[in-house]
Formats: C-alpha cells, structure tokens, sequence
C-alpha cells in the first residue's frame, strides 16, 4: 500500500512540475514552485494546487 501511495505522489509531482513549467510565471517563480514541490514532495504539490501560478487561489 505504502508503495502505491508513493507513486502516486511522484506522479503527482512530475505532473506539477510539468505544469509549473508550463505557466506563464516568471522564471524565478517557476524555480521556486519546482523546488517546494521537490523538497516537499506532498505538500508541496497541495500547496501548488491551490496556490501556484495559474493555481485555484488566484
């Protein structure tokens, strides 16, 4: 079970990163995102989701 759920947030973090990549944020913010997301493989990727460029939260 602990395998699957970690798969599933490396998938989740490919998938933010690529989408982080994609956005229209500034260089330096697309740096920052990608590293909250890779130090901080869950959260990171909770905190983008509502957060980050092009986010829910504005």
């Amino acid at each position: 079970m602990e395998g699957i759920l970690a798969a599933l947030v490396f998938i989740a973090d490919i998938y933010a990163i690529i989408k982080i990549i994609q956005s229209s944020a500034s260089g330096l913010q697309k740096l920052i995102w990608v590293l909250v997301v890779l130090v901080f493989p869950l959260i990171g990727v909770i905190i983008w989701f509502f957060a980050g460029p092009g986010g829910k939260g504005g």
